[in-house]
């Protein structure tokens, strides 16, 4: 226990899935938390939002666990209120020491047929809101002597999928992002990495839209009927990880266990990127 004590982490997607289960283990281990998440639907999506109330329970949460907890409510893709934010959140807690930029959304569409908004708007949450976080916290680690940043992206930032074309695009480029700032913050003692899930299972996953592109042969798929489909996808005999699996990742490449680990790809995906 104490992995991260005395530290600040900002997340965003705080609400639900990946988000909440790292507020939650870096509450655990010690930390403050800067919870950010949007708390509605995003245009061209159709995986079902999360709520305030949503963003208020794991706040509450987090505060059990010991933590003192900033929330607020915010697109990513919103640089200066995300900058706001992020600023009074650091004043109020007295520093930041890690970034979690997890924030994130999935739509399909084959490649050729997906409409201008569906592409703008997937670069615009997975891409750019990485970049829009990373800008507003990078300042702050500067001044706190160091840190670390996680970026989620996914096995799809990894290798092609179909049907996905502009989900695959944004998180390839949130490696090249990643890359990049590894090396322009190294000075300053900041690591940063990425994260390479799976199938997770959240709320992402766990809807119409993507049960029906795996299961395409049956009309309404159960989540038994995707879970045999999905399995295929990993090498371990598992059909998706859960969001504790990638908050473990988190925060152990923002432990001083990782402490000269950066620039590095990390899969969590039951080796699938490899199967």
């Amino acid at each position: 226990m104490g992995r991260v004590a005395g530290r600040v982490a900002l997340v965003t997607g705080a609400a639900r899935g990946i988000g909440r289960a790292q507020v939650l283990r870096f509450a655990e281990e010690g930390a403050d938390i800067i919870a950010v998440d949007i708390c509605r639907s995003v245009e061209t999506t159709v995986t079902p939002p999360s709520t305030p109330e949503d963003l208020a329970e794991v706040t509450v949460l987090a505060e059990k666990l010991g933590a003192r907890v900033v929330s607020a409510v915010v697109d990513v893709r919103d640089g200066e209120a995300l900058r706001g934010t992020v600023d009074a959140a650091v004043a109020d807690l007295g520093g930041l020491d890690i970034v979690c930029a997890t924030a994130g959304i999935t739509s399909k569409g084959a490649a050729v047929e997906l409409g201008d908004d569906e592409w703008d708007t997937m670069l615009d949450v997975n891409l750019t809101g990485v970049w829009q976080t990373c800008k507003a916290s990078a300042p702050h680690l500067i001044e706190q002597g160091g840190g670390a940043m996680i970026l989620t992206s996914s096995i799809a930032g990894l290798r092609g999928l179909s049907g996905v074309a502009h989900y695959v695009s944004a998180k390839h480029g949130v490696v090249g992002l990643m890359r990049s700032l590894a090396h322009e913050l190294a000075p300053y003692g900041i690591r940063v990495n990425s994260v390479h899930p799976t199938n997770v299972d959240t709320p992402m996953i766990q809807n119409p839209m993507v049960r029906k592109a795996f299961r395409p042969d049956l009309e309404n798929p159960t989540r038994e009927e995707f879970a045999a489909a999905a399995q295929t996808m990993n090498m371990l005999p598992v059909p998706w990880i859960e969001s504790v699996d990638i908050a473990n990742a988190a925060l152990f490449l923002a432990s001083d266990e990782a402490r000269y680990i950066t620039a590095v790809t990390l899969p969590v995906d039951a080796g699938s990127t490899q199967s």
